[in-house]
């Protein structure tokens, strides 16, 4: 029995390394036709894409010094724009301090002159109007006097109003 019991062993072993053999054979006949279907489609991709990519890879090397003088001429632009916006402010502060300073002198002189009117009328009243009163009252003290002199006791009125004439002028 054990000579038997071996045989059969012998005999599974065998079919198994057979079946393990087949299925061995069937994934090499599998991996080889995964392999060339991989190779083919590899082939393809550089027949297709390399180009692609190539032709890409020039233009962004056709292109770098392009970008690059627009990088450059960007920064200069904005330098440029930064200066100019600087020398404006300057001159608005510029033109801002003296249109200050214009009208602190046009106050001024404005105050100024306000205060001579204010002493000329003065002086106007004291030196003109002052004496013309006091002629204007002398005038009709001495109207009044030759009227009573001459023996006319009434003044004539005008208008109605009752103000001499004289009176009217001040």
């Amino acid at each position: 029995m054990d000579d038997t019991l071996l045989k059969i062993f012998i005999a599974v072993t065998t079919f198994a390394v057979v079946i393990q053999a087949g299925i061995m054979v069937a994934l090499y006949f599998a991996v080889r036709k995964s392999t060339e279907k991989m190779d083919a489609l590899a082939s393809e991709v550089r027949s297709k894409a390399l180009p692609t990519i190539d032709t890409v890879q020039n233009i962004l090397v056709d292109l770098r010094p392009k970008i690059d003088l627009m990088s450059t001429n960007f920064s200069e632009s904005s330098t440029m724009v930064r200066n100019q916006l600087a020398r404006v402010d300057v001159t608005l502060a510029d033109a801002l301090d003296r249109t200050r300073l214009q009208v602190i002198r046009a106050d001024e002189l404005l105050n100024r002159t306000m205060d001579k009117v204010e002493e000329t009328s003065e002086i106007v009243h004291k030196t003109v109007i002052s004496p013309l009163r006091q002629v204007n009252g002398l005038v009709n003290a001495i109207s009044t006097g030759v009227e009573v002199f001459l023996g006319q006791k009434s003044r004539h009125r005008k208008n109605g109003t009752g103000v001499p004439q004289d009176e009217m002028f001040i």
